[in-house]
């Protein structure tokens, strides 16, 4: 069975729709991101006022954009890699190499989404806040999530590399 989707012909339309949900979020956050600090700076400088909760907002919205920029990059295996050891090994290794640095990568995604779910539990047990009265595991969830997900796509990058 092929990963590369030539056996999922039926799965393309929802990967399709799933590609599309997920670049919306982060098109939104990000929209979300630059709007409030934008208001935050204008307010502040010209009205001496601006919202209590937005700079700490701004700080959460950060995590949000660079969690699901990375899981839009490891979709397509377009994450930042360090390939400097593939230039110099032979062409029939360069596939064994890939999958093992895949296989690391799965990893270290792995343990970043066990320890990050350990992290937003703790939170969600102690009821801290992250502002306003919003608690802060909620803010936090996308850690686990999105470390869930990039390890996920780079198991399937590691069995059949993009």
């Amino acid at each position: 069975m092929r990963l590369d989707g030539s056996d999922l012909e039926g799965a393309k339309p929802v990967i399709r729709v799933l590609r599309r949900v997920e670049d919306g979020i982060l098109a939104l956050i990000l929209a979300a991101m630059i709007a409030l600090a934008a208001y935050q700076v204008i307010a502040r400088n010209l009205f001496d006022t601006g919202l209590l909760w937005g700079d700490a907002l701004v700080r959460v919205l950060v995590i949000w954009v660079a969690m699901i920029g990375a899981m839009v990059a490891s979709r397509n295996d377009d994450h930042i890699r360090i390939d400097l050891l593939a230039r110099f090994v032979p062409p029939h290794w360069q596939g064994l190499l890939k999958r093992f640095a895949n296989a690391f990568t799965c990893a270290v995604t792995g343990v970043f989404a066990w320890h990050s779910t350990r992290f937003v539990r703790f939170e969600y047990e102690d009821g801290t806040l992250a502002f306003a009265s919003v608690p802060a595991w909620v803010c936090e969830a996308v850690l686990p999530v999105g470390a869930a997900v990039i390890g996920l796509r780079y198991l399937m990058h590691t069995l059949d590399p993009p």
